[in-house]
């Protein structure tokens, strides 16, 4: 009888059984809305193809960025300005504050000049409207 060697096949120097395991607590690792997915894509974690597959994806999805756990710029500027002003003075955030104004100020008129308001509306509060009229008099 002709003995045949028996190769044992790896992936990143698993086995196949390893290869499962690392998958198994990887996948428990991710949040439940991925694990549902992953289930509903038909990745599993029995057959040689079927395991290689699911290691690959479950490690796209844990080097995935969550979006709910960065936070937006507006947050990341608050937050600077919160700590800044723990290191700051209350002169200097007075002045700050007045610099500020200065600057909202000066942008405000260069926006009038570029944009200015042609048109001149007149709202003249001496005259009842009819439907005021109207309604008044159903109140009665």
């Amino acid at each position: 009888m002709a003995s045949r060697k028996h190769q044992i096949r790896t992936f990143s120097g698993m086995g196949y059984r390893e290869v499962q395991r690392s998958n198994s607590i990887r996948r428990n690792k991710l949040p439940k809305n991925h694990q549902i997915w992953l289930k509903e894509n038909g990745y599993k974690n029995v057959g040689w193809d079927n395991v290689i597959q699911l290691y690959q994806k479950v490690n796209e999805l844990l080097n995935q960025p969550d979006a709910d756990d960065e936070p937006t710029l507006e947050e990341l500027f608050l937050e600077a300005d919160r700590i800044g002003k723990k290191y700051q003075t209350h002169e200097e955030i007075e002045a700050f504050n007045q610099e500020m104004a200065a600057e909202v100020n000066a942008v405000s008129d260069l926006v009038d000049q570029q944009f200015p308001e042609t048109e001149v509306e007149v709202i003249d509060y001496s005259q009842i409207s009819r439907s005021s009229r109207q309604s008044r008099y159903k109140n009665r």
